[in-house]
């Protein structure tokens, strides 16, 4: 029997390393793990940027080169080169700027206005049975009635102001948040509610603590799908006696014959429908942290 003492006094600070298997090698110590470094992480975000670049800068070779090449007349589809110099020249002279003020006043009061009235009204219907029951036939009605087939009873009814195309917008709007709150409140888990009510919480608690929180996602999907409606539908109202707006500009371009600032409207239309969906993502992880990403 060896005594501790006899033991050399640098293996009594370490601990043991693992046997070696038979006839094997000796164990090796793993190598301690290195944070990535600064220029090392920018390289990283630099390579998924461009890796979810790669279709959109396809496009745009595209859409440059075809037109010089003779692929399409290019007075109907000018380079893009040639619709990015349009849209610089609308944007220092101004233009840009109040077009794209006008069509955001309306499309952003459309959709606030419909999440403030939809998502009460889709909790309600979804979470209380007698009411779902008595508003499912009308809802039934209007859900397959398109927004802009409404567009000439909205401007009889409410003039060519901007009350009209605001309301066309709240419409729009109003069902996609609805029906995916609807059915993010009738989508929870059964086991969760029953687990819930087992541990005593009452109607309000249960809602508070689980269904609200686990039909989160579904309501985010519907702001999300409001969100693109919200500007189609409204550059479609702004092209019947608007006197700005996106709309208007792609309008006007037309009849005048200015090719590349319709196209220059189209982009712009493009970018804000995509600002617009990556802030509501964002709010859609501040929601709901508590999801776990399943992507690969």
């Amino acid at each position: 029997m060896v005594d501790v003492a006899e033991r050399p006094a640098g293996a009594a600070g370490r601990p043991a390393a693992p046997p070696a298997p038979a006839g094997g090698p000796a164990a090796t110590p793993a190598a301690p793990t290195v944070a990535p470094t600064l220029p090392g992480r920018l390289l990283g975000l630099g390579g998924r940027a461009l890796h979810r670049s790669v279709a959109l800068l396809a496009l745009a070779a595209v859409w440059e080169t075809a037109p010089r090449a003779g692929l399409v007349d290019r007075v109907f589809l000018p380079p893009l080169s040639e619709v990015l110099t349009a849209w610089w020249a609308l944007l220092r002279t101004g233009q840009l700027a109040d077009h794209v003020g006008a069509s955001l006043t309306r499309s952003l009061t459309g959709l606030a206005l419909a999440v403030a009235a939809a998502i009460p009204l889709g909790l309600l219907i979804g979470w209380y049975r007698p009411l779902a029951d008595l508003l499912s036939p009308l809802l039934e009605v209007f859900r397959n009635t398109a927004a802009l087939a409404l567009l000439p009873v909205f401007v009889l009814i409410l003039g060519l102001g901007e009350t009209s195309k605001i309301a066309l917008v709240v419409y729009a709007c109003s069902w996609p948040i609805l029906l995916n709150t609807i059915a993010g409140v009738k989508g929870v888990d059964p086991l969760l509610v029953r687990s819930a009510r087992s541990m005593g919480l009452n109607h309000l608690r249960l809602f508070q603590k689980v269904i609200l929180p686990a039909a989160v996602p579904t309501i985010f999907t519907g702001v999300r799908l409001a969100g693109a409606y919200s500007i189609l539908v409204l550059v479609a109202a702004e092209m019947v006696g608007a006197k700005a707006g996106l709309g208007y500009l792609i309008n006007y371009a037309q009849y005048n014959f200015a090719i590349p600032d319709m196209y220059a409207g189209i982009i712009t239309i493009s970018a804000i429908g995509l600002v617009v969906n990556q802030l509501l993502v964002a709010g859609e992880r501040r929601f709901s942290t508590w999801r776990v990403d399943v992507t690969a």
